[in-house]
């Protein structure tokens, strides 16, 4: 088994910006998760199925056209779980139809909670610490074209690596 997620990769120099605070909230996973937006979290998939994921992602891929994606301000998801992150403000309709259609075939997968795109900044840290990433990023904004997605890969060692990217290629 591996164990894959599919996301858009946050662009410099704003990822810098986003990994260093969530190391400053004292975020274990800050050193081994890129800044990113999810769009299908941990899956484990056979091995023996990589093919027919990549195969899946390609179209998935080439039915969506590159957008403008803007992330600004911050959110929590208190309390139902410690996690402080950057909001996306523009391109929400984009994320959500490319995640649903990732979450069919070979990767057809029951949500845990409803999709919300967004940039996790702190997660499972103290109370204080939720507060202060979630008050120095309540200015934050970025805005960016996203051109493709990446599959990533977990590695034993506990870091998601990029594997391949999928470029956009829909009208």
């Amino acid at each position: 088994m591996r164990t894959i997620g599919v996301a858009f990769a946050v662009p410099e120099p704003w990822a810098a910006q986003l990994s260093e605070a969530r190391a400053a909230a004292g975020d274990p996973l800050a050193g081994f998760i890129p800044p990113h937006l999810t769009l299908l979290g941990p899956a484990e998939v056979p091995a023996e199925r990589a093919a027919q994921v990549d195969e899946h992602l390609s179209r998935v891929a080439a039915g969506a056209a590159p957008f403008t994606l803007q992330l600004r301000g911050t959110g929590t998801f208190r309390p139902v779980t410690d996690v402080v992150f950057v909001a996306v403000a523009r391109g929400i309709s984009e994320c959500e139809q490319l995640q649903a259609a990732l979450r069919t075939g070979p990767l057809d997968r029951e949500l845990r909670f409803p999709y919300h795109p967004h940039v996790t900044v702190a997660h499972d840290v103290p109370g204080e610490a939720l507060d202060r990433a979630f008050d120095e990023l309540a200015g934050f904004d970025a805005t960016f074209e996203v051109r493709a997605f990446t599959l990533y890969e977990h590695g034993e060692d506990g870091t998601w690596r990029p594997r391949r990217d999928f470029a956009l290629a829909g009208r």
